[in-house]
């Protein structure tokens, strides 16, 4: 099984997985380390040089980031490699995901919520439009959480509202 499958099982806790899409990273920054997807490339690393590399690959501190994305839901494919933006609906043709930011927690009763249902992925989008969405689903019920496709709002908050 490879890192990101791993990953995606909620077994690698102490990891973040970058996304990149192609031509987002300059060649001599992190390209030796990712692994090409379809559209780009993925890196797992450990938490804080995770944080790191994402900052040189985009310029962007990596918290900062994700707390700008989750005022925003939007839908992040569950293997972590592109997204639908929320302002999708505006000039279909101008929106592709340029990186993602993710990472996961193991389940916590204390907390209750999501995260009294399982482990739960963290994801946060930056989209060529320049919007920034965030998305988390719960593992092994990831059509029964978080963001669907085709929809800016989670499940959850549905559920919540009726």
């Amino acid at each position: 099984m490879d890192k990101r499958e791993s990953f995606l099982r909620g077994d690698r806790h102490e990891d973040v997985v970058l996304f990149l899409a192609d031509g987002t990273l300059d060649a001599d920054t992190l390209s030796h380390l990712t692994n090409p997807v379809d559209n780009g490339d993925i890196l797992i690393i450990n938490g804080e040089d995770g944080r790191q590399a994402f900052e040189a690959a985009t310029g962007i501190e990596a918290m900062s980031f994700a707390q700008t994305a989750m005022e925003t839901r939007g839908h992040i494919t569950r293997k972590l490699t592109g997204g639908e933006c929320p302002k999708r609906t505006v000039d279909a043709d101008t929106h592709e995901t340029e990186f993602i930011f993710a990472f996961s927690e193991p389940q916590n009763d204390a907390v209750g919520g999501l995260y009294a249902r399982g482990d739960v992925v963290h994801a946060y989008a930056h989209c060529t439009c320049g919007c920034n969405y965030a998305d988390k689903w719960v593992i092994g019920s990831e059509t029964e959480t978080g963001v669907q496709p085709g929809e800016d709002v989670s499940v959850e908050s549905l559920t919540e509202d009726n």
